[in-house]
């Protein structure tokens, strides 16, 4: 029976349960306010929300079991989704942020709907394939028709299968989640390890279409400006390391506490879990309130709600309050942790209002620290060939890619090739069969016909490159020889490609360059006061000279923790020069017509003056960019 009175008073009851009842710390869930609570004013309106639930979700979600928490009825007014897009047409990021930050939709909100496709879709990297009717002629390729299959898909091998986490999926929804998953391998081939993929993909199911949830999918995969899913073991462990780092420095008693009941590096091992605090721990309505944020700000979202995870549960865990500190003594810190993600006693709005009230967390700052411990682990681990990464628990079974077999191809020969040295080059000459031997490993640099570099530098070149980087094909974007003297010539060749390769050689021989870590499109990126920024790109920019010094000159961040504004000063242009380099000095500096140029120390690469006397006539500039499809 699905309607009269005995099924209103059955939903009445239910509404009543679910939003009367004691968190775990004791206290009413937020309601309605006490002049509200009357069954005369309380029934009717309650029992129509909760009968209008079910048209919220997709049908391929299981409503039944997610609990609503009502929006404070006292709370300014909940702004709509016409708002959000209003702010959007107009670039005003930092409201939007603001908006989603504070406005505390209630789970079964039916904003969700516009917002998340919204919010996923503005990040889009330039033009996308994202027209109607894409995504259904991608299922048609992979699996030969749109029908559902009746036996299970086969997910990509980066897909952690114990963390196919599907929510409140129906038995279809979950096999549209595959679905959708396994496309995205299929159009993404360079996805590595990404086992966050699943769970993203099955929240946006819950509110939006197959489609819909595949653009978004594609959207935040292909995303540039902002990381909101890593794409390789390696940056895998990054995260929880990073999140690791941060969270001793600014909210160092939580740290201190998970350390002080742990035994000897154990803690480590509790941070690898830092994700799955969220996806796998929190609840629903937390969960999705923390997604609202994250489709618009992207991981650091994530960062900042596993560190307010931490000192919510260190506040729960004090002597005075011993249900959680007898839990931690019972059954170890880890359980602890994830019970208490699973029973959190407070509101999602709490939960966020801690996450970002956590002061002195720049964005800059994360990304610096992220960025140096992908570096330290990629030169440490990955070049010279240490197997000595963390394993994540739920990670042992990794299947092994051909692109990490390439990958290991290229960092072994690497190895071989940083152990030789200069001397040994020379004596094995350009005909013997070491040097070819090498090349045939880093096989990219044999297609790079180049007026300033021979094989021999190129090789050292090519050495000092991200491993990563290696993997891809090297194409001439521009060259003075061909292209002519215009930096707009530049821009137009050069602008949307990331990385880029400078190299400049002299009127006097001297050859000199520099790798370029982000798009030069990005010199006009506004900020969030409609400014345009100075300086752009990261601390994976470096120099390098070869002739008549031959040097690499790495970012001075890798060495210290913390650096002054003046050396993160990476790159700069604008209509009249290029600049690389900055603080107390340009590393190199380029005209409008490329002709002149000067050199000088400064303060973000520590290098000396790349020529003699600092001031250079361009004889010739080549900048090479990398191709999309990795080599297989």
């Amino acid at each position: 029976m699905t309607s009269g009175p005995s099924f209103i008073l059955q939903k009445f009851n239910e509404v009543f349960r679910s939003r009367y009842k004691k968190n775990a710390a004791g206290f009413d869930i937020e309601g309605p306010s006490p002049g509200g609570r009357a069954l005369g004013m309380l029934i009717m309106p309650s029992v129509l929300e909760e009968v209008e639930d079910n048209s919220v979700y997709t049908p391929l979600v299981d409503s039944s079991g997610i609990t609503v928490i009502p929006p404070s009825p006292s709370s300014k007014p909940l702004k709509n989704i016409g708002d959000i897009r209003l702010l959007l047409q107009q670039g005003r990021k930092q409201d939007v942020k603001q908006i989603l930050r504070n406005n505390a939709w209630p789970v079964n909100s039916p904003i969700r709907k516009e917002l998340w496709p919204l919010l996923c879709t503005q990040h889009q990297n330039g033009k996308s394939n994202f027209m109607d009717g894409f995504y259904w002629d991608m299922v048609n390729q992979v699996f030969g028709t749109t029908e559902l299959p009746d036996k299970s898909i086969s997910l990509p091998p980066f897909v952690e299968p114990s963390h196919c986490l599907s929510y409140y999926m129906t038995h279809k929804g979950r096999s549209i989640t595959d679905r959708v998953v396994s496309v995205l391998g299929y159009a993404c081939p360079d996805i590595v390890y990404s086992p966050t993929i699943y769970p993203i993909c099955a929240l946006l199911l819950h509110f939006m279409t197959e489609e819909e949830a595949y653009h978004c999918m594609a959207s935040l995969v292909a995303s540039k400006e902002k990381t909101f899913i890593t794409q390789t073991k390696l940056l895998y462990e990054v995260t929880w390391k990073t999140v690791m780092q941060i969270c001793k420095k600014h909210v160092k008693s939580a740290a201190v506490h998970i350390q002080r009941h742990c035994a000897a590096n154990r803690s480590e091992k509790i941070y690898m879990d830092w994700i799955w605090w969220i996806f796998q721990g929190l609840p629903f309505q937390h969960l999705v309130r923390v997604m609202d944020c994250f489709f618009h700000e992207g991981i650091k979202v994530l960062y900042r709600t596993a560190m307010a995870i931490l000192i919510l549960f260190q506040k729960s865990s004090t002597p005075s309050s011993s249900e959680w500190l007898a839990e931690i003594q019972k059954n170890g810190i880890d359980s602890a942790l994830s019970k208490f993600c699973k029973e959190c006693p407070v509101s999602p709005q709490k939960v966020l209002k801690v996450a970002f009230g956590i002061r002195g967390l720049s964005s800059s700052y994360i990304s610096r620290v992220f960025l140096k411990t992908e570096m330290i682990l990629r030169s440490k681990n990955v070049v010279n060939g240490s197997r000595q990464l963390f394993k994540s628990r739920s990670s042992e079974n990794l299947p092994n890619s051909q692109s990490q077999n390439n990958i290991q191809m290229v960092s072994h020969t690497l190895t071989i090739r940083e152990k030789m040295s200069e001397e040994m080059y020379n004596e094995m000459g350009a005909h013997s069969p070491g040097p070819r031997t090498l090349s045939m490993g880093i096989y990219p640099i044999q297609n790079i016909n180049s007026c300033i570099l021979g094989q021999q530098d190129l090789l050292t070149l090519w050495s000092w490159l991200p491993v990563r980087i290696t993997m891809y094909q090297p194409i001439l974007l521009y060259t003075t020889e061909e292209h002519g003297c215009s930096l707009t010539t530049f821009y137009v060749r050069v602008e949307q490609h990331e990385p880029t390769l400078l190299m400049i050689k002299t009127c006097n021989n001297e050859v000199f360059g520099a790798y370029c870590s982000s798009r030069w499109v990005e010199r006009n990126i506004k900020d969030d006061r409609g400014n345009r920024q100075a300086y752009f790109g990261t601390g994976e920019t470096f120099l390098f000279s070869l002739y008549p010094e031959r040097a690499k000159y790495p970012w001075v961040g890798m060495e210290v923790d913390k650096v002054q504004h003046g050396a993160e000063l990476f790159m700069a242009a604008d209509s009249k020069m290029i600049t690389i380099g900055g603080g107390e000095g340009q590393a190199i500096w380029m005209d409008e017509n490329i002709r002149y140029g000067k050199t000088d120390t400064c303060a973000t690469f520590n290098n000396p003056p790349l020529v003699p006397g600092g001031d250079f006539e361009i004889r010739v500039l080549e900048v090479y960019g990398f191709a999309t499809d990795q080599l297989s």
